[in-house]
């Protein structure tokens, strides 16, 4: 058992029966541990609550990986990995081609995130405690996935916050710049370490199939279009024509290499813009759609940018409403985490009422599948979004 013990104030005993994450003002004391270790969390009276990894650094300075009394080893962690791996092949012959495999909190492994790109792995650690242990986690995978090789991919701004230099290339010998891999069909060019995430928007697999199927006949819009993979879901699913806008260079080439690589350019139509103020330029134009997807990036890192963002929510759901033709579909999102559902749907209603217009909800949308919510956890359902239709 580990040396370490940290015990908490009278009465924080209770969330952290449920919930994996310890935050300074939680802890009464901290006895010998050295940051990035296991560490046993007690109660005030003494009573083993669980263990997990230690970091005196940041303010969520414990992530607690499992309430039995058991050694965080090199056997735990291959234990977890493979229920996690289980779950994802749960109903299929083997492990998914394209998808996460592990993902944080969720899988009971806080702070490793695992994807997969066809033949390879994309690893990160997200803090000082998993960034220690990824040659057992390396290990375990090896075994696990039979052999797919692992390139390493960690968030500088986590590392920075954890205090670890971030790991960045092939783990164990050498690979491929980049990958190729299909998305129901859909092909797409991954160049790995660069871009955001760890490739592609994984976490929105489901949603672009559900566009796909939406986009018949129809003109599509995909604002904030990042590489295109709304963009390209919607031609292959037969839009007459798909307008792609993204402010960032970078990700209109691969935008448009993914369009290329699917035999989709000729019905394509690249826009290097800021989203707000096309969207604004296709209303005064009158433009109309029959499918649009507002999928921005997080406008709220911070509880203190939650006002600011709930504006920018409203100014581009408003405009994307006014561009919709009767009977068109809006697939609208927010990614960040301190937007809570409740406040997104608020805006949404309130930028319809602005706009003038009548829509049915006809679904409230989330992360993929591979993507687990936990019911106690409320922090690992970051992704909501809304399925409009213009009455």
């Amino acid at each position: 058992m580990e040396r370490g013990v940290l015990r908490l104030k009278r009465g924080r005993e209770k969330r952290a029966r449920t919930h994996p994450w310890i935050f300074k003002g939680d802890v009464a004391d901290v006895t010998d541990v050295a940051p990035g270790s296991a560490v046993t969390v007690v109660d005030a009276a003494g009573r083993f609550v669980g263990r997990g990894l230690y970091n005196p650094r940041p303010a969520l300075c414990c992530r607690l990986l499992t309430w039995t009394d058991e050694p965080l080893d090199a056997a735990f962690l291959r234990r977890r990995l493979g229920q996690a791996l289980a779950l994802r092949a749960r109903g299929r012959p083997g492990l998914p081609e394209l998808g996460r495999l592990v993902w944080s909190d969720a899988d009971g492994l806080p702070g490793l995130v695992v994807d997969r790109y066809g033949p390879v792995l994309v690893v990160q650690c997200l803090t000082l405690g998993m960034a220690r242990r990824r040659p057992l986690v390396l290990d375990a995978l090896g075994t696990l996935t039979s052999g797919l090789p692992v390139f390493d991919l960690d968030e500088t701004a986590a590392a920075r916050l954890e205090g670890f230099e971030p790991a960045r290339g092939w783990a164990r010998g050498a690979g491929p710049a980049s990958v190729e891999v299909a998305e129901d069909g859909v092909r797409f060019r991954v160049t790995l370490g660069a871009g955001q995430k760890t490739g592609l928007y994984l976490d929105q697999r489901e949603n672009r199939a559900r566009a796909r199927g939406l986009a018949a006949g129809r003109e599509a819009l995909d604002a904030f279009c990042y590489t295109g993979g709304f963009g390209c879901h919607a031609l292959a699913g037969g839009a007459r024509r798909a307008v792609l806008v993204e402010s960032s260079p970078e990700a209109l080439a691969a935008a448009r290499e993914n369009l290329a690589l699917n035999g989709l350019t000729d019905r394509a139509e690249i826009v290097a813009a800021n989203a707000f103020d096309e969207l604004r330029r296709l209303e005064r134009g009158g433009a109309r759609f029959g499918l649009v997807v507002l999928d921005p990036p997080p406008f709220a890192r911070n509880r203190t940018a939650v006002d600011a963002a709930l504006r920018g929510y409203k100014e581009i759901n408003l405009r994307a409403m006014r561009l919709l033709e009767p009977g068109g579909h809006l697939l609208t999102f927010s990614c960040s985490h301190h937007v809570t559902e409740a406040l997104f749907e608020d805006v949404c209603r309130a930028a319809a009422a602005d706009a003038g217009v009548r829509l049915r909800v006809l679904e409230r949308l989330a992360q993929a599948s591979d993507h687990p919510v936990l019911l106690t956890v409320p922090e690992t359902r970051y992704l909501k979004g809304l399925l409009l239709e213009a009455a």
